[in-house]
C-alpha cells in the first residue's frame, strides 16, 4: 500500500512538473500570459505530490513497512525514533525524496508569493524552475526510485548507517545544505526567464537577488554546521579537509557571494550586468555539480553516498544546463550593456570587482582540486590525489586578499576617491590592525598567514564597525535620539547595508578562528593507564579506567577522563560523554565518538584509538585548539545580518510588483 501510494504520488508530481515546464516555457516565450493561472496550479500539484509522498515515506520508516525497499535499506526496529526519521535522508534514494519535496516546496513559496502579479516573465521563470523539477522528479521514479515493492520482506532491517546515528547535527546539517543547493533553482530560473524574455531592466534584480540571499544563508549555516559534525564525530581532529564533498558545497557559497556583491555595482552604476547574471546562472549549475559528486559514486568521501547508476544521468543534466545558459548569454548577452563605465581600483566600484575577480580565481582552483584526479584517471588511468597542501598554498592567500578587501570596499566612495580622504579613513583601521599583530606576536604567536590574517580582521573589524554605527551616531547626533532608536531606524531604513555588515563580521569571526585553531594547535598521542595523566597544551588529560554501555541500537566502551586546567581545576567526563567505541549491529568495525571539552578561548579534543580492557589501559590522540568553537558560534550573527537584510521595507507609496515591472530592453524581441 505505501510503495503504491508513495510512487503514485511521485508519477502525479513528475507529470504536474512536466506541464508546468513545457507550458510555461512555450506560453511564455509566445507571450500568452493567460497560461500563468494553468502553469501555477501544475506548481502546486508538484509540491503537494512530494511533499505527499515523503510524508507516505517518513510513515513507512516509522511504522517499519519493510515491504518498501528504501526502508528495508535504512530501517530498523532498533533505532531510535528521531534518528527513523532522519534516515529520509541518509542514503541516496532517500535523499533525492527529499530533494523533491523541498524543490516543491521552494517552487509553492516562489508561485504563492507571485501568485497576483502579471505574467510577463514570470511564467517562463517558473517553466524553468519546473523542468529542474521535472528532472529530479524523473529521478525518484526511475534510476533512484525509493518505492520498490518487495514481495517477500525480512522482518527487520539494518538500520541507517552508524555515522548518522552518532550526533545530533545529522538532523539539522543535511537539511540546511539541501535547502541551500535547492534554494538556487529560484535564483537561476529568474535569470533564465529574464533572458529568455529579454527584460532585464533594473525590477528583476529584486527578486533574483533576495531570492539568492535565501539558499545562501541556509548554504553557509548547513557548510559550517558540516564542519562542526565532522569536528564532533568523526575523531580525527579537524572540521575541514577540502574533502570532494566539503568542496561541492563551498564551490556555489563562492559564486553567490560574488554576485551579491555585483549586484551593488549593478544597482549603483549599471555596470557588470553580464558578469552579475552569469554568477546566477554558475551558482546553480555548481550545486548541481556538487549534487553529482556527493550522488554518483565517482567520489571517495566520507560524507558521499554509495556507488550509484545516477551518474549518467547527472553528466548528461549537466552537459544540458552548460550548454542552456551558455547559449542564453551568448544570444542575449547584447542585451547586457553596461550603461555607465565602471571607476577606478581606488572605488567602491573598483574594489567589488576585485573582490570578485579573487572569488572567481577561489573558485577555480577549488574546481581545479577537486576535478582533476577524476579528469587524469579518465583520460590517462592514473591514480592521483589533490590534498590539503595544494588548497592552503593557493586557496590561504587568496582568502587573505578577500578578507582584506572586505575591510577596503565600504571605506571607499563610489566614483573616484579622493586619497587624502582614504588615507585619513584608513588610519585608525590600519593602526588597529598593526597593533594586534605586534600585541599577537608579542605574546610569542608566529607565523606570517595567521598574523596578517589577525591583522587585516582587526582592520575589517573597525571599518565594519564605523560604517555600521556611523549613520546611528549622526541620528543621535541631529535627531537627539537613543542609541537603541538610532540603531533600529538606521538600521531599518537601510537594512540590506545593515544586515551586509552584520555578515561581514560573523564572516571575520570564523576567519579568525580558522588562523587560529589551524596554526596554534596542539597535538599528543599516547598510551595510559588507569590513573596516569598526559599533558596537551595546559592541560592534564587524567585516564579514569572503562565503562561499558548499552543502547537500544548500540553497545560502547568508553574512556572516562578527567581534564585539569592549568588552575587546576577539574572536569570529569564519564560514560557517553567520554570518548568511546560504539559498535552497531550494521557495522564490523567500531565508530570513535570523540570528547570536545569546549571553552571560549579553546577547546580541549580527546579521541579514543585502542584500549585494553584486560590490563586497563587506552591510547589517546589529544588535540587543543585555540578558539575553535567561534567557528560555529558565529551562525548566528551570520543568520542575524541575512535576516536583515531579507526584512522588507516598508513602502512610501504603492509600486508594481519586481517581477512585473521589468523594463524592456531596447532590442528584445
Amino acid at each position: 500500500m505505501n510503495s503504491t501510494l508513495g510512487y503514485g504520488l511521485v508519477l502525479t508530481g513528475l507529470l504536474c512538473s512536466a506541464f508546468a515546464a513545457v507550458v510555461g516555457i512555450v506560453t511564455g516565450l509566445m507571450r500568452k500570459e493567460s497560461a500563468l493561472p494553468m502553469v501555477q496550479k501544475a506548481v502546486y500539484g508538484f509540491a503537494a505530490s512530494m511533499i505527499g509522498s515523503n510524508l507516505v515515506m517518513v510513515y513507512a520508516l516509522l511504522s517499519h513497512d519493510f515491504s518498501v525497499k528504501y526502508v528495508a535499506q535504512v530501517g530498523s526496529r532498533s533505532t531510535p525514533v528521531i534518528f527513523t526519521i532522519v534516515s529520509l535522508w541518509s542514503a541516496l534514494e532517500g535523499s533525492i525524496l527529499f530533494w523533491g519535496a523541498i524543490m516543491g516546496a521552494y517552487l509553492f513559496a516562489f508561485a504563492w508569493m507571485y501568485r497576483k502579479e502579471h505574467g510577463r516573465y514570470m511564467q517562463l521563470s517558473l517553466g524553468v524552475m519546473a523542468a529542474v523539477a521535472t528532472f529530479f522528479a524523473f529521478l525518484i521514479a526511475g534510476p533512484a526510485n525509493p518505492w520498490t515493492h518487495i514481495a517477500n520482506p525480512l522482518a527487520d532491517g539494518p538500520g541507517p548507517n552508524p555515522l548518522l546515528q552518532n550526533h545530533p547535527l545529522m538532523i539539522i546539517h543535511p537539511p540546511m545544505l539541501y535547502l541551500g543547493y535547492v534554494g538556487m533553482t529560484i535564483p537561476f530560473g529568474i535569470a533564465a526567464g529574464a533572458l529568455l524574455r529579454g527584460e532585464l531592466g533594473d525590477a528583476w534584480l529584486v527578486p533574483l537577488r533576495k531570492w539568492t540571499l535565501v539558499p545562501w544563508t541556509f548554504l553557509t549555516v548547513g557548510i559550517i554546521l558540516g564542519s562542526w559534525w565532522a569536528y564532533a564525530v568523526l575523531g580525527w581532529g579537524g572540521y575541514w579537509a577540502w574533502d570532494p564533498v566539503e568542496n561541492a558545497s563551498f564551490m556555489p557559497w563562492l559564486t553567490a557571494t560574488a554576485f551579491m556583491h555585483s549586484t551593488m555595482v549593478l544597482e549603483k552604476k549599471k555596470s557588470l550586468k553580464l558578469w552579475t547574471i552569469a554568477l546566477a546562472l554558475a551558482s546553480f549549475v555548481l550545486t548541481i555539480i556538487g549534487t553529482f559528486m556527493t550522488r554518483s559514486g565517482v567520489f571517495n568521501s566520507v560524507h558521499a553516498f554509495t556507488q550509484s547508476d545516477i551518474g549518467p544521468t547527472f553528466l548528461v543534466f549537466i552537459g544540458i544546463l552548460l550548454v542552456f545558459s551558455v547559449l542564453l548569454i551568448a544570444l542575449r548577452g547584447h542585451m547586457l550593456v553596461a550603461e555607465s563605465q565602471l571607476g577606478t581600483i581606488a572605488s567602491r566600484e573598483g574594489s567589488i570587482l576585485l573582490n570578485n575577480l579573487v572569488f572567481a580565481a577561489l573558485t577555480f582552483v577549488v574546481l581545479l582540486g577537486t576535478l582533476y584526479p577524476l579528469i587524469t584517471e579518465g583520460l590517462f588511468h592514473k591514480k592521483i590525489t589533490v590534498g590539503e597542501p595544494y588548497f592552503n598554498q593557493m586557496a590561504l592567500p587568496l582568502s587573505l586578499v578577500m578578507l582584506f578587501l572586505m575591510g577596503v570596499g565600504p571605506m571607499l566612495p563610489w566614483g573616484q576617491a579622493d586619497p587624502k580622504v582614504t588615507q585619513r579613513q584608513a588610519l585608525i583601521p590600519g593602526g588597529v590592525g598593526l597593533a594586534i599583530v605586534a600585541v599577537c606576536y608579542a605574546f610569542g604567536y608566529r607565523g606570517v598567514m595567521p598574523l596578517t590574517a589577525f591583522g587585516f580582521a582587526g582592520f575589517v573589524t573597525v571599518v565594519t564597525l564605523r560604517e555600521l554605527f556611523l549613520p546611528a551616531q549622526q541620528r543621535m547626533s541631529e535627531q537627539k535620539e537613543s542609541l537603541a532608536t538610532a540603531i533600529f531606524v538606521s538600521a531599518s531604513r537601510a537594512n540590506r547595508r545593515f544586515g551586509g555588515y552584520v555578515v561581514h563580521l560573523g564572516i571575520v569571526i570564523v576567519m579568525v578562528a580558522v588562523a587560529a585553531s589551524s596554526a596554534y594547535k596542539v597535538h599528543t598521542t599516547g598510551t595510559l593507564k588507569t590513573g596516569e595523566a598526559m599533558q596537551v597544551g595546559s592541560y592534564k588529560v587524567r585516564f579514569d579506567g572503562l565503562e561499558r554501555g548499552k543502547e537500544p541500537h548500540r553497545e560502547w566502551i568508553a574512556a572516562n577522563l578527567t581534564i585539569i586546567t592549568e588552575s587546576g581545576a577539574e572536569k570529569q567526563y564519564r560514560g557517553a560523554d567520554a570518548p568511546r567505541m560504539n559498535f552497531y549491529e550494521r557495522s564490523t568495525d567500531p565508530v570513535g565518538s570523540p570528547t570536545v571539552s569546549e571553552r571560549i578561548v579553546s577547546d580541549v579534543y580527546v579521541s579514543l584509538l585502542s584500549y585494553d580492557a584486560n590490563g586497563g589501559s587506552a591510547s589517546f590522540n589529544m588535540w587543543v585548539f585555540p578558539l575553535v568553537g567561534w567557528i560555529w558560534y558565529a551562525i548566528p550573527i551570520l543568520v542575524l545580518g541575512a535576516l536583515i537584510s531579507l526584512w522588507p521595507q516598508r513602502k512610501k507609496a504603492a509600486a508594481p510588483a519586481p517581477v512585473a515591472a521589468a523594463e524592456a530592453v531596447p532590442g528584445a524581441p
